[in-house]
């Protein structure tokens, strides 16, 4: 077994074709509170990414829930973030399109948690997902990718616009949503 990445909240690890993510214990936290926090997010986690790919959205397949760790498929594709056409951009509409009509909020829509293989795009990475059907939490959701598409790619105007029309053909309330995402940067330049 392998560690492949490490983070605040879990350490990736490869064994064979199956991705490990193991929760980390933070030993600030009493440890009750700690082991059922852990527990909770772990399988919140490994539900969200269950419910989004039966909503159509391609992710990792859950193979294992234990306690921290959740063992699932692994996707070796290229990030976004390498790749990313207009093209792709439009189809990256249409999965949060989906994963925002199921009532889903990735939480980290970024280009690193999008991947690219075999002609298609997963998402992963759903540690800070959560169910809300607010206009808030999916304009936020979208904000976070824009933002990602502005600090790394120079054609991010054109990338946005590809996505806006995808998302607007998948999600029913596109528009009120769009219209959010443009009051979340007002408020960011302003504060």
């Amino acid at each position: 077994m392998a560690v492949i990445a490490s983070g605040a909240e879990a350490v990736i690890s490869l064994e064979g074709d199956t991705i490990i993510k193991t929760r980390i214990q933070k030993r600030y936290r009493l440890k009750e509170i700690d082991e059922n926090l852990r527990r909770e997010r772990t399988r919140t986690e490994a539900r969200l990414i269950s419910e989004a790919r039966r909503c159509g959205v391609p992710t990792p397949i859950i193979r294992d829930v234990v306690d921290y760790e959740i063992r699932m498929e692994y996707i070796n594709g290229t990030a976004l973030k390498n790749i990313i056409t207009p093209a792709l951009s439009e189809r990256t509409g249409e999965l949060v399109g989906r994963l925002h009509t199921c009532g889903i909020v990735h939480g980290d829509l970024t280009t690193s948690n999008i991947l690219f293989k075999d002609g298609k795009l997963f998402l992963i990475d759903f540690g800070l997902a959560y169910l809300d059907k607010s206009v808030e939490a999916r304009g936020v959701d979208i904000h976070v990718l824009f933002q990602t598409y502005e600090s790394t790619h120079e054609n991010h105007e054109e990338l946005i616009e590809a996505f806006k029309r995808e998302y607007r053909r998948t999600f029913r309330d596109a528009e009120e949503v769009i219209e959010r995402v443009k009051e979340i940067e007002a408020r960011g330049r302003y504060a």
